[in-house]
């Protein structure tokens, strides 16, 4: 109701100016690689390096003959194990395989009745010969009920109750190592049903739905009706007993069977039939352990077992904005040098999405100073960066001492300096930049050397005495001199944009009046003033009025904000002068 005056009086009103500003939805690092387990080409966020190990695992044997075969844990480990070491939040894993992944299939599980018949039947969620295990040995004979192939990345199942008069049961989800005398439960499910009529349907409650990736429209298809609620497994099909109960409350003689037998798993369990490993040989490592070859031969594959066309449909996925929130790109085990398709993939797709900044490696283990040079000055963009040289660190899982390209531990670097200072302070330097898991570099560079890869956008990784290995550099691979062609400018650009956008989001459809721009700048000018006051900038103005809202521009359904920011700048460059003056000199004021 409009409010006027007519006769005297007092009007009192109200200008609601209390909005709290809403912080900015917490993205954090993306990684797409080979891992020893977990979902295949289904992007999947881990919060811990705990919660990556139940996922993903670590450590495989190498592929070689069995005198000489040695534990190794693939790159995507090693960096997520050093995201999460200096204080990464959250991690978006894309694993890839080798070879089309319509060639990896599921392992399965049949658990019956007891008649023989069909109960149900169970699917791995994640696809992989690793899946499989066979054999028990029975209790009866005096063994332990262990699987002959289970093993700490696998799992099996067990029948715990079941009563036929009520139509329920429970079901253990074990892991593949354990056995009967020392049982290890990973999941419990009780009062299960195979009435598809009953809130405890065993599909429902445990979950049947798959996914796939359809190369051809770039997104996750999802397949089946409940959401997986397992960690482990999901349902693929069940005899069902429809209406199990008849009008008298007793269960029809015809679904009685159907139902699992108690005890049926504890002496098996087992899962078949899974398809696709990827066994990266020994050879390929090298003396010392190092990934020598981890660019890859003349045909494009390297020590992981992978070729750079494995890569190629989820670097595609990572580029929809609006499923996949991240900051930072890595994809330790491509190399420029060899797999330039698929860096330019990757920083084009960066680029495109404008929320995230892609760390890259341009050569193999044992390159030059001059061929790195050489292979970054075919990049220009403020989206990417690349560091160099490779360093030596301890692999967390297997304790070997590995040589892993930088991008490796760059994640980490960036993880720190958010967790310590905000996403627009230099990665880099004896405060934030220090690299404390890498035992050497690979190569110590002098002053010189620094110059070099610095004027050709390559960021340093020194070694300092006291000081350890440091990231010395953060210049982005943009050519053109300006604010954007530093790491902590691009990372403030992106952390404003991912906020102001997720603002401006909200606002989309509303009426396009004083009132709703007012809105956003009642919460974008409050954002910025904290961000100027953390350090991020030097000044800033947000224009969203009628100057730049016309009424050509309101009909045209669009509305229009001018956002000013004056970046602040890193001091990289510290220029002391020592004046030595004669006794008696008066100093300068």
């Amino acid at each position: 109701m409009a409010e006027t005056l007519v006769s005297p009086g007092v009007l009192t009103r109200e200008n609601d100016q209390s909005f709290i500003t809403q912080q900015p939805v917490v993205v954090g690092a993306a990684i797409v690689g080979p891992t020893v387990k977990g979902p295949v080409e289904i992007p999947t966020v881990v919060t811990s390096y705990s919660d990556y190990q139940n996922r993903f695992s670590t450590t495989f044997m190498s592929g070689s003959s069995e005198s000489d075969e040695q534990i190794y844990t693939f790159l995507t480990s090693v960096a997520a194990y050093n995201y999460f070491q200096n204080g990464g939040e959250s991690l978006l894993v894309t694993r890839v395989v080798s070879g089309s992944a319509a060639t990896w299939d599921y392992a399965t599980a049949q658990v019956s009745g007891s008649l023989g018949t069909g109960s149900f039947q169970l699917e791995a969620l994640d696809k992989g010969a690793i899946f499989n295990n066979s054999g028990s040995v029975n209790l009866i004979t005096g063994g332990s009920g262990s699987l002959v192939s289970g093993s700490i990345d696998n799992i099996r199942w067990e029948v715990a109750t079941a009563s036929s008069a009520s139509g329920t049961f429970s079901l253990l989800i074990r892991r593949g190592d354990d056995n009967n005398n020392n049982k290890v439960v990973l999941e419990t499910w009780n009062n299960l049903s195979l009435d598809p009529t009953q809130p405890n349907y065993v599909a429902r409650v445990i979950g049947n739905q798959t996914f796939t990736y359809n190369s051809s429209e770039n997104y996750i298809q999802i397949s089946g009706d409940f959401p997986n609620s397992s960690r482990y497994v999901r349902v693929s099909f069940v005899n069902n007993t429809p209406f199990y109960f008849n009008n008298a409350g007793v269960a029809k003689s015809q679904y009685t069977s159907s139902i699992p037998v108690v005890g049926s798993g504890s002496y098996g369990g087992t899962f078949t039939g899974g398809t696709g490993t990827i066994t990266p040989t020994t050879a390929n490592y090298g003396a010392g352990r190092y990934y020598n070859n981890i660019g890859g031969d003349t045909a494009g594959s390297n020590t992981q077992g992978l070729k750079g066309d494995d890569y190629d449909d989820m670097l595609n996925l990572l580029s929809n904005q609006d499923d996949y929130r991240f900051n930072v790109l890595l994809t330790p085990g491509l190399i420029d040098i060899y797999q330039t398709s698929q860096i330019t993939t990757a920083v084009n797709n960066t680029q495109n999405r404008g929320d995230s900044i892609y760390v890259y490696d341009t050569v193999q283990f044992g390159a030059s100073l001059n061929q790195v040079v050489t292979q970054a000055s075919a990049r220009d963009s403020s989206y990417a960066a690349t560091y160099w040289p490779w360093v030596r660190t301890i692999d967390p899982d297997s304790g070997n001492f590995v040589w892993v390209p930088a991008s490796t531990m760059i994640g980490g670097v960036y993880a720190f300096t958010d967790a310590s200072s905000e996403p627009w302070f230099a990665p880099a330097g004896i405060n934030r930049g220090g690299l404390s898991t890498v035992i050497t570099a690979e190569r110590k560079l002098s002053q010189g050397n620094r110059d070099t890869l610095y004027q050709g956008n390559v960021n340093p990784i020194a070694t300092f005495p006291g000081q350890g290995v440091v990231v010395y550099g953060q210049k982005t691979l943009q050519k053109q001199a300006s604010a954007l062609d530093r790491v902590n400018v691009r990372r403030l650009l992106i952390a404003l944009k991912s906020y102001i956008g997720q603002v401006a989001q909200n606002l989309v459809f509303e009426q396009n009046t004083a009132a709703t721009r007012n809105a956003f700048l009642s919460q974008v000018n409050p954002y910025l003033e904290t961000v100027q006051q953390r350090q991020g900038l030097y000044a800033y103005r947000v224009v969203m009025d009628d100057s730049n809202n016309t009424p050509d521009v309101i009909d045209r359904n669009q509305m229009v904000g001018a956002i000013y920011l004056q970046p602040t700048k890193t001091a990289e460059f510290i220029i002391l002068d020592f004046n030595v003056l004669p006794t008696g000199a008066t100093f300068p004021g």
